[in-house]
């Protein structure tokens, strides 16, 4: 099903201009200034909205990050950001994507925050190694770089769909551990602060949307691994799926401009930063997120419920030496 087929449905609902993108996903919204005055009706179609788009681009935002806040309410708890947090034990709900710090000033390749975001340009979900993951994403670009710096995004519904039978009913009962310093240790040490406030956690490998019963997998960089399976046959399945999702017929890229504000569902979209010249361009793009509803489990804290365990399919198993 693609999102084409709720466009009538989400527009009857709205003043807005909805605009869906070419392919199974995503679209552009205008006729609306975000903030924390839109009214209910509003409101609600944007809820709509994103659950039948998943990506969301809201163009020529007169943006701050008091509306920013404000507007990340409405859609629920906005989550803390979790480096700041695991690191030093302050509470802040902003991120900073890019080079430019706080005071205008900015960072070269070479600096070591610089280098650390390169683990943005892994395919992830954010927060998707939380005890309950993040359920949306809103982010707004203040500067961009000249050239580059896009945002690549992929739908892990879209690819649910894709999938054929005897694949969805080998995935559907199966968990998957999450751990962000497995992910982000590739790219740059990770603070050990940092490391202990996020221990890895146990999601649903297909999760569900409420709103609208589609179904999607959920993996990325920072899945690890299925309990009961061999690290080999994990990988093998994980990375399987994260390719079918990510196929390249399959991908938006989003090209930012100043003004620009983009939400994601981080419950079924995969994304990435494609990258660009910290030496020579200015990147400043400030970041929320809403807390999501559905919480995983811990390892070791309490048994998830149904199946613990499921042996892999002949697919996916060593060969016999």
């Amino acid at each position: 099903m693609t999102p084409g087929r709720h466009a009538s449905n989400v527009a009857a609902m709205t003043k807005l201009n909805i605009e869906p993108f070419n392919g199974d996903f995503g679209a552009r919204v205008t006729g609306t200034a975000l903030s924390g005055d839109i009214d209910p009706e509003t409101l609600a179609s944007i809820r709509s909205a994103f659950d039948s788009y998943s990506v969301l681009c809201f163009p020529d935002q007169d943006m701050s990050d008091e509306k920013q806040l404000a507007f990340t309410r409405l859609l629920g708890a906005p989550e803390a950001e979790h480096v700041t947090f695991g690191s030093t034990g302050d509470v802040t709900y902003f991120g900073t994507v890019g080079n430019v710090e706080d005071d205008g000033s900015k960072r070269d390749s070479g600096f070591v925050g610089t280098r650390y975001q390169k683990g943005n340009q892994l395919w992830h979900s954010d927060s998707s190694f939380r005890e309950v993951p993040s359920a949306a994403s809103i982010l707004h670009a203040y500067e961009v770089p000249g050239e580059a710096g896009e945002t690549e995004f992929a739908s892990q519904r879209a690819g649910y769909e894709r999938l054929p039978g005897d694949l969805r009913e080998t995935i559907d009962p199966l968990y998957v551990v999450h751990d962000y310093v497995f992910s982000r240790s590739q790219v740059a040490p990770v603070n050990p602060n940092h490391a202990a406030s996020l221990p890895p956690v146990m999601h649903k490998l297909v999760k569900e949307n409420p709103a609208n019963g589609r179904k999607n997998y959920f993996v990325g960089s920072h899945a690890r691994s299925i309990p009961g399976w061999s690290g080999i046959d994990s990988r093998r399945l994980l990375d399987d799926l994260l390719e079918r999702a990510v196929e390249l017929a399959h991908i938006h890229a989003h090209n930012w401009q100043v003004g620009d504000t983009v939400i994601w569902d981080n419950r079924c979209i995969l994304h990435r930063g494609t990258g660009y010249d910290a030496d020579r361009w200015r990147r400043r793009l400030r970041q929320t997120r809403v807390v999501g509803d559905e919480p995983g489990v811990i390892p070791g804290s309490v048994t998830p419920p149904g199946p613990g365990s499921v042996t892999p399919p002949p697919l996916y198993r060593e060969p016999s030496a």
